[in-house]
């Protein structure tokens, strides 16, 4: 989400033209700020957010890896208990 408005606020800024009045938000407050560093600071941002984004990915496969690796695990040690017969 935070990645899209990123994207959308640096196709904005190129639309705009480079002597424009660019103001950043800082908290509450709006500041002036030149063109050139606010598209800056947003493709740095974005590019921190797919790096993020690659992070979470490679962390999900890896534990869906662990999930399967544990259930096949329990099913084996399960397996026998099911199999024997009560006599």
């Amino acid at each position: 989400m935070e990645k899209a408005e990123v994207e959308q606020t640096l196709a904005e800024l190129a639309k705009t033209a480079d002597e424009a009045v660019i103001y950043k938000a800082a908290g509450s407050l709006l500041i002036k700020a030149e063109k050139m560093k606010v598209t800056e600071d947003l493709n740095e941002r974005k590019s921190l957010l797919d790096t993020r984004s690659t992070v979470i990915a490679r962390q999900e496969e890896r534990l869906k890896a662990q999930v399967k690796e544990s259930q096949t695990k329990l099913q084996e040690d399960l397996s026998p208990v099911s199999g024997q017969s009560l006599s």
